[in-house]
């Protein structure tokens, strides 16, 4: 049989994730933000000094893991798996680096690319999901950051100044979070509504359905459209989400204007969370998004 030799390089681009991702990650959290490492990460380290690295070697085309797709006329796609579209993470990409792009496994859902793996008895054929943030994994959260911005305790408040307990932190507490609060008493159980970083107060308020938690409008930062251009005319309809996993929402895209957006959804969203990011839609394509304002 021929043997076809296939160049292998191993590269460390540990100093670059600390700069570009890492250390940005902390700075938000210490603001009492909830970033998103990931979507920073496949901008900054996976489709910057990656992809440049590709190239460098002589590579024509970067191929990714990522359960999306890329149409003829190099408009980014959804995955064909609901289950496992990673568009959401990707929204920073515009065509110029899609056209040296490929995901193979975008077409495919997740069982069936299992079964490629079983039939040639690769040892990821059944290996777990992965899931949660890409440095800490299924690790603690709060004992991982606490390890780089400690632990700063404040009062649990509720919006008309009551105090009902002492929490951690702001750094550890995130919009619509229930678990970790360890709040007793009488009633419903308690959900964090807002944050305040500068006085170190935790807002909460009783029921997984409170007013306070929903919102209708927000305003985001640092858009980055697919066609590197917004779509038109405005006001433009369309679907978006604010969260991984959530199901599209229709919303309008009121106004956009020096790298910021005016967003107003069909329906009230709930825990709408500041550095998160929102991602719209057209159908399967991906039009781009930004990351919500306080």
């Amino acid at each position: 049989f021929p043997v076809t030799i296939v160049p292998y390089y191993t590269v460390n681009f540990v100093e670059e994730y600390q700069t570009s991702v890492f250390s940005h990650f902390l700075e938000e959290l210490k603001a009492g933000y909830t970033p998103n490492p990931d979507i920073l990460c496949n901008r900054e380290i996976k489709f910057k000094v990656f992809f440049k690295k590709a190239l460098s070697l002589g590579a024509d085309y970067l191929a990714t893991g990522h359960y999306c797709r890329i149409s003829e006329d190099g408009q980014l796609l959804k995955g064909i798996d609901p289950q496992k579209d990673q568009s959401y993470f990707l929204y920073t990409l515009q065509k110029p680096i899609l056209k040296q792009v490929l995901f193979p496994l975008g077409h495919l859902c997740k069982h069936e690319v299992r079964q490629i793996a079983a039939d040639y008895k690769l040892p990821t054929a059944h290996k777990k999901d992965s899931t949660g943030i890409c440095f800490i994994g299924k690790r603690n959260f709060k004992e991982f950051t606490a390890q780089y911005i400690g632990y700063t305790p404040g009062p649990f408040q509720t919006l008309s100044g009551k105090v009902v307990g002492t929490h951690d932190g702001v750094t550890f507490y995130t919009i619509g979070q229930r678990k970790g609060l360890a709040i007793g008493g009488p009633g419903e159980a308690w959900f964090v509504v807002d944050k305040d970083p500068k006085r170190n107060i935790v807002f909460v308020e009783q029921g997984k359905d409170h007013p306070s938690l929903y919102k209708q409008r927000l305003e985001a930062s640092d858009v980055s459209w697919v066609n590197a251009l917004p779509p038109t005319p405005l006001p433009f309809p369309c679907m978006a989400k604010i969260r991984y996993r959530q199901k599209d929402e229709p919303c309008l895209i009121e106004s956009v204007e020096s790298g910021k957006v005016r967003v107003h959804f069909e329906r009230p969203q709930r825990a709408i969370t500041a550095r998160q990011s929102i991602v719209f839609y057209l159908n399967d394509t991906c039009l781009g998004g930004g990351v919500i304002l306080p």
